[in-house]
């Protein structure tokens, strides 16, 4: 028999013997009539008073089963046995739905987040195997049949099939697998079978990290939940002075019998309990954790949801977060040589670089290229690489790489980034190189301005270059021509600028922008799908490539502050109202702790309306 109806069945028999009590205690004998309430409390509040004696013994003396405890046994001290029992057995009924109503949400929250893999099909020796995902090593090869969640990250040998990945990244748009490409742990297999070698262990799988990275959510606690602990330290004590003061002084001052007080002061008691604030508060920012995450947006912690919400401005990297960061050449402009030597010196020149223009560059020139040729590389962040190439020093970069050269450059308007090539010391052309912007940037900047923050686009490519991409997407500012430091150097400015209670957040890719990410308020890394630098880099990580998220995730963490605020604000005015009654001796114990009861249902219940969070509209 599970706990929950072994509970139920201690309060059925504590309210058949409370009734039985009620209807004797005038015809029969006083002692035997006692002998009922006594038991009626065994069933309804034993637990509770045990409770009570052990957190006394270790230390922690004023929580609600003190407070219940003193309200039940003071009733019981001045003859008001029926009332004794009635207030534990409102309070065990009120903590079963309470505990239904927040086992209900986290039950919400982890189907959201229902990631975890049961089980692994490991392929040895022509034999499938069912394993646990924590025994298979790196190199396995296992089996996903369709319908099957992907239990570690691994690259697919053999097998054509379709991924949901939603449960990652919120998209509900699947994914196709093929041989060479990489699957996650947590997505699931639609409709094909595959088979795959393993790439990490299951602890450094994609669902691992995400589970972790949401379960210790609740590690970071905002300045509110730490508002509601600091308040309850000092409420709770506070409150049992002026019950104790309640008893005492009004009597010694004539104001009426010491039964009378007492009773107002046991029910002044029960009122107190901070239940509806120190459970619905931190259930309402795990909520807001879990809403997000189903969108794929990932929140380290409820300080950084309630942060998010306080946002005033948002500054951008352009590569990567705006714009999709794959570069194609798109023109060439040579000087006295062909297209394909222009192309051949800029790919030699910049053959030992893993950066995304450097790629495309590689990629348009086409051939083999061959590194023993290629020597004395020096590559400064930001500007380009010089290079010998064949015996001949190599410059390919932007204007201010040649100009510190000593070499003049035509003036041209494009947009796009131009690498400039010299060799001996001689201009010898241009590459126009362009990135394309994301479908939704556009939506996602006018999103962000029609909630009131401000939208500020950094970039190390030319002025011209980003302003007018930042005129295309509306962007309240463009910060160009910056190299990593310089970028720090801006986000700080910008951080000295905004309001005091106001908060900056920068958006990178969490791996080049990771000291932009640290020194910002808020640190949103973008395409955290199968990225282990951006989950570990930024305090949110947007597992897509849509900067539509960043407005969905601001919307979402106001929403959740907003009900936070309306819990606090409703839990505090009716307990003060119910305080002031039962002092004035206007609302019965009973009633007292029915309020108590209905106050922490209803925080919950409104706690619980973020995870029903539909849209970024909603």
């Amino acid at each position: 028999m599970s706990g929950e109806k072994k509970r139920i069945i201690k309060l059925v028999l504590a309210l058949v013997l409370l009734v039985a009590g009620a209807l004797l205690q005038d015809v029969v004998i006083k002692p035997v009539s006692v002998a009922i309430f006594i038991a009626a409390l065994a069933f309804a509040g034993l637990d509770i008073i045990l409770r009570a004696v052990r957190n006394i013994a270790n230390g922690q003396v004023f929580d609600e089963n003190f407070l219940m405890s003193i309200a039940t046994i003071g009733a019981f001290a001045i003859g008001e046995y029926p009332e004794g029992v009635a207030v534990m057995l409102f309070y065990q009924v009120g903590e079963l739905f309470q505990n239904r109503a927040v086992n209900k949400s986290r039950k919400s929250i982890a189907d959201l987040m229902d990631i975890r893999p049961d089980y692994a099909n490991v392929y040895k020796d022509g034999v499938i195997e069912k394993a646990d995902p924590y025994d298979v090593a790196v190199g396995d090869l296992i089996v996903v049949n369709p319908g099957e969640k992907v239990p570690l990250d691994a690259v697919v040998e053999e097998g054509v099939s379709t991924l949901d990945t939603s449960a990652l990244t919120g998209e509900s748009m699947p994914r196709n697998a093929s041989p060479g490409d990489v699957i996650l742990s947590g997505c699931i297999n639609i409709n094909g079978r595959l088979v795959a070698k393993t790439l990490k262990e299951f602890g450094e799988s994609t669902a691992s990290k995400i589970l972790d990275l949401v379960e210790n959510a609740s590690s970071k606690k905002s300045n509110s939940e730490n508002f509601i602990t600091k308040f309850a330290r000092y409420y709770t004590p506070s409150v049992v002075i002026v019950a104790a003061l309640l008893a005492v002084i009004p009597p010694l001052l004539g104001a009426g019998a010491f039964s009378v007080w007492i009773y107002r002061a046991l029910t002044f008691l029960v009122i107190s309990c901070p239940c509806a604030l120190v459970i619905s508060v931190p259930l309402s920012f795990f909520g807001g954790i879990g809403a997000a995450s189903k969108r794929g947006i990932l929140i380290k912690g409820s300080n950084y949801l309630e942060a998010l919400a306080k946002t005033e401005v948002v500054a951008m990297d352009k590569t990567g977060t705006l714009t999709k960061g794959v570069f194609n050449v798109q023109k060439t402009n040579p000087q006295g040589i062909s297209d394909e030597e222009l192309l051949r010196l800029a790919a030699y020149a910049e053959s030992a670089s893993s950066h995304p223009i450097s790629i495309s560059l590689k990629k348009a020139y086409g051939k083999p290229i061959d590194p023993a040729r290629v020597s004395n590389i020096t590559e400064t962040a930001g500007q380009g690489v010089i290079a010998d190439v064949d015996g001949v020093e190599v410059a390919a970069g932007n204007a201010k790489l040649i100009k510190s050269l000593g070499i003049d450059l035509p003036s041209e308007e494009v947009t796009g980034t131009l690498v400039h090539v010299v060799s001996d010391k001689k201009y010898r052309g241009s590459v126009l190189i362009s990135d394309e912007i994301k479908a939704d940037a556009k939506k996602a900047v006018a999103d962000l301005k029609a909630v009131g923050i401000k939208t500020v686009m950094l970039t190390g490519d030319a002025k011209s270059i980003g302003e007018k991409v930042a005129a295309q997407l509306g962007v309240d500012e463009a910060l160009s021509e910056l190299l990593p430091d310089g970028k720090v150097e801006k986000v700080e400015e910008l951080l000295r600028n905004k309001s005091a209670s106001g908060k900056l957040a920068f958006v990178g890719d969490g791996i080049n922008d990771a000291p932009v990410l640290a020194r910002a308020d808020i640190g949103i890394a973008m395409g955290g799908l199968g990225s282990d630098a951006a989950i570990e880099a930024a305090d949110i990580v947007v597992m897509t490539d849509e900067p539509s998220k960043l407005p969905e995730a601001i919307k979402i963490s106001k929403k959740t502050l907003e009900i936070v605020k309306q819990n606090i604000v409703f839990a505090l005015g009716v307990k003060l109202f119910v305080l002031v009654l039962g002092a004035l001796g206007y609302a019965p114990m009973w009633a007292a702790v029915f309020a108590d009861v209905g106050v922490s249902v209803l925080a919950i219940l409104n706690a619980m309306r973020v995870l029903n969070y539909k849209s970024a509209n909603a």
